[in-house]
């Protein structure tokens, strides 16, 4: 089989969907790109350079008989507002570096978009996959532009490219990174390690959220697709569960002691412009999607991972 290139192997996505990779295609066929957040104990192909550097990553392609880029490279929500150059330069360059070579040597690409690609003109109740996108982020900006980017290259060149609209993603594998879901990472953590957490989003601040396991499924699931089948090429709209920060730290006080107080800064403003839930009965239609983790088991699994792997809450 052609081989599979992931780039942003070991960020929030990468790290587990790496995993994933080389379970059902073996660990020889997943080559993995990234320079930072190695594990000491990563086993598989490792090349290292940076996404804009497209001839490096050309050779990587063909060194490899690269066939699949799952494209993960990106600079997230908060850390896009105080860097947005940059922002666009990874975001969008990266993603177009990716779509030329794509054309040039025929690969299928998977490419993430965001529930930021919304923004405070969108519905924020069940959010219809076809809507306003008049996101209010860098960050946001770039997922909104990057899904008609993958449209056009699909229309225009023919690449068999595919996205999901992540909604925020909730792992016990990675520390938070810079998003605005993070809380729902952190809390966690903080309720393990003090027993305290001071949340950056109002109490009642509800967004959609999903666990790791779900997102990687989903993942997976939408490039074993028949590709005629779907019907998207900007990018699916994907939902699993939605809770209010407040929801959240009740579910964790039915396993662990936890005092919250609620301190909202700059991000609240992110989370207010994006919605509290989702419709993604397009996914489900076209390509049998459906979550598997609700609120309790989410929370039940990621205070057993935790307590399992204490070097995490070192």
């Amino acid at each position: 089989m052609k081989k599979i290139l992931v780039t942003g192997a070991f960020g929030q996505i990468g790290s587990e969907l790496v995993p994933a990779l080389q379970k059902e295609f073996g660990t020889e066929n997943i080559v993995c790109l990234g320079h930072r957040n190695i594990p000491a104990d990563f086993k598989g192909i490792l090349e290292k350079t940076g996404i804009d550097e497209i001839g490096k990553i050309e050779e990587i392609v063909n060194k490899y008989q690269i066939g699949t880029i799952y494209h993960l490279v990106s600079i997230l929500s908060a850390k896009g507002e105080k860097d947005p150059q940059l922002t666009w330069e990874v975001n969008m360059g990266g993603l177009k570096n990716i779509l030329d070579l794509a054309v040039k040597h025929g690969l299928k690409i998977f490419w993430p978009s965001s529930i930021a690609a919304f923004g405070p003109t969108t519905p924020r109740k069940m959010t219809p996959q076809k809507t306003i996108l008049e996101p209010t982020t860098m960050y946001g900006v770039t997922k909104a532009a990057g899904e008609l980017l993958c449209q056009y290259y699909f229309l225009k060149f023919g690449v068999d490219v595919r996205s999901v609209r992540y909604p925020g993603i909730i792992s016990w594998k990675t520390e938070p990174g810079g998003g605005t879901t993070d809380y729902a990472v952190a809390i966690f953590y903080e309720a393990l390690k003090t027993g305290k957490y001071q949340c950056f989003v109002k109490e009642e601040t509800s967004l959609p959220m999903m666990y790791m396991d779900d997102a990687v499924r989903a993942t997976l699931a939408i490039m074993a697709a028949d590709s005629e089948k779907l019907t998207v090429r900007t990018s699916y709209n994907l939902a699993a569960i939605s809770f209010s920060a407040g929801e959240l730290a009740l579910e964790i006080k039915k396993h662990l002691p936890l005092e919250v107080t609620y301190q909202p800064d700059e991000r609240q403003k992110i989370a207010d412009s994006w919605p509290e839930s989702i419709d993604d009965s397009l996914a489900r239609k076209d390509w049998g999607w459906l979550p598997e983790y609700d609120l309790a088991r989410m929370t039940q699994e990621m205070i057993k991972q935790l307590r399992e792997n204490k070097k995490l809450l070192a």
